[in-house]
């Protein structure tokens, strides 16, 4: 077995995505991942299954592993031929010790590549709307650590030429030592008026900024308990902050959001909340799968011609009815002129991705808004086609049947309790870490409770919001206390209604 290789990747400030493409692809291929404390662990799940994954962080005064372990572990992973990210926060060798590392490759003959990443200096400023540099207010900036190597001995920080000498300071890990900091930089010429801010897990939904001047802020640190870790930056910059901070006055900055949607579907709504600003917490409960028995929809297929109207009422109903379609050695052209319903713009889209234009998609995206959509177009006695899951309310079928239609519900996919839920997302929930959980189908109500067992009231120790009447419905009646119900039934829609919630309880409250 020949030799392997390392890569000293930097992950990025704590934004997951703030990784460069290169280092996604390093990590997407690595054998063995060495990664960090303040790393996203979202990140890890990228790696491969098989990737070997070690835990090598360290803290203010606990170290899992030794530098020099760190070192050693590197060179026996690539002598055994294999392929190592060495999982960096920040940049490698921006005050990451990325050097040490690659000196003790480079003196073993391992092969390494380095691959910088967006380093907090910078980009944890700009998170907190602090450029560091600006035509009016900065040239230039230097970034030092604020935690040197106690073996050093004696600082080599040169305090009376770095106070006056550059424009804007950005002291790494440095809170613990913010009150030296502090009087070295105005022992050095610094004003006791200079702007200075700390900005504490930059980049992220913890993200919390304390300014002040270099006169206050050592009792405002303390006042606050500000802990770390932080990013210092001190100069003019810092006045800026109020007029272009951007991340963490979005309409849902901090929030806990857990995220209860299936696997593939999660990560649409997980987008919309990070957008805002929100912490998804991905929490699958239910598993989506094909019907245990196809024979019923294969024939439903094959005498297509039989009915008038087809009605999809969820995106997996399109998938699965489709996927039949193709089994069966037919496409989009065996509908002919039948007429297609959809309920809800993503279900529409489906369809439109499989080549099929809905004819009819309801103003309210619901059962009750179809049915109330086809009152007065003459559909009695027609026959209404219904693929759908396993388990679903019947309240569209009913509905049509009250109009005098034919209807025929067969099943077109299975929904059944998640086997591998999230740990994190529970063990958030019951800490009472969680601020919102979202249900965007009455079948996540059942199997989140189905999950917690006895532990399901921790539910109630969060807001409830659901994407939409039936689904809200659902969880009353199971117990829950739902604060939220989106007015349009649909992702966008349920994002929409958690702002609108969030704004009205800051307008109480003032």
């Amino acid at each position: 077995m020949g030799i392997g290789k390392v890569y000293l990747v930097g992950a990025g400030p704590g934004d997951p995505g703030l990784i460069t493409v290169r280092g996604l692809d390093c990590l997407k291929r690595a054998d063995v991942i060495v990664y960090d404390h303040l790393l996203d662990r979202r990140l890890l799940d990228w790696a491969r299954p098989q990737a070997e994954r070690i835990y090598v962080g360290k803290t203010g005064k606990r170290h899992s592993m030794k530098q020099a372990e760190i070192n050693r572990l590197l060179i026996k992973k690539a002598q055994a031929g294999k392929g190592v990210v060495r999982l960096k926060g920040g940049d490698p060798f921006v005050l990451g010790r990325g050097g040490e590392e690659a000196e003790a490759l480079a003196q073993r003959g391992i092969p390494f590549e380095i691959v910088p990443g967006v380093s907090s200096a910078v980009a944890v400023p700009a998170y907190a709307g602090i450029p560091v540099t600006h035509r009016r207010l900065a040239s230039s900036f230097c970034v030092v650590t604020g935690h040197e190597d106690p073996s050093k001995g004696a600082s080599s920080i040169a305090w009376d030429k770095l106070a006056p000498g550059t424009e804007t300071l950005i002291f790494l890990m440095g809170v613990g030592n913010l009150a030296p900091i502090v009087e070295e930089l105005v022992a050095g010429g610094r004003s006791p008026s200079t702007p200075i801010a700390l900005i504490r897990r930059g980049t992220t939904p913890e993200q919390r900024t304390l300014v002040g001047s270099l006169g206050d802020i050592v009792a405002q640190a303390e006042r606050n308990d500000f802990q770390p870790p932080a990013v210092i930056v001190v100069g003019e910059v810092v006045r800026l902050r109020e007029r272009l901070r951007w991340f963490d006055s979005q309409p849902l900055f901090g929030q806990r959001v857990l995220v209860t949607r299936t696997r593939h579907q999660a990560s649409t709504l997980s987008q919309l909340l990070s957008g805002r600003g929100a912490w998804p917490i991905e929490m699958p409960v239910t598993e989506i799968g094909a019907a245990s028995d196809t024979k019923e929809l294969d024939q439903a297929i094959s005498d297509l011609g039989s009915y008038h109207w087809v009605v999809f009422t969820s995106a997996n109903g399109v998938k699965a009815f489709c996927h039949r379609l193709r089994a069966l050695g037919l496409d989009a052209r065996h509908f002919g002129d039948i007429r297609i319903g959809a309920i809800g713009q993503a279900t529409a889209q489906a369809l439109e991705g499989q080549g099929l234009r809905p004819d009819y998609v309801p103003q309210q995206y619901s059962s009750q808004g179809f049915v109330a959509g086809l009152r007065g177009r003459g559909v009695s006695g027609l026959r209404f086609l219904l693929p759908r899951a396993d388990i679903t309310s019947p309240e569209l079928a009913e509905g049509l049947l009250r109009l005098g239609a034919k209807v025929h519900e067969v099943t077109a996919y299975r929904t059944s309790l998640a086997t591998e839920a999230a740990s994190t997302g529970k063990e958030m929930l019951l800490g009472g870490e969680i601020d919102i959980v979202t249900f965007t189908s009455s079948s996540a109500v059942t199997n989140l409770m189905a999950l917690l067992g006895s532990e399901w009231p921790a539910i109630n120790g969060a807001k409830v919001a659901c994407i939409g009447p039936v689904t809200a419905a659902t969880a009353a009646k199971a117990g829950l206390r739902v604060d939220i119900v989106a007015q349009q039934h649909t992702i966008a829609g349920l994002v929409e209604a958690m702002e609108q919630y969030l704004k009205n309880e800051e307008k109480e409250d003032e």
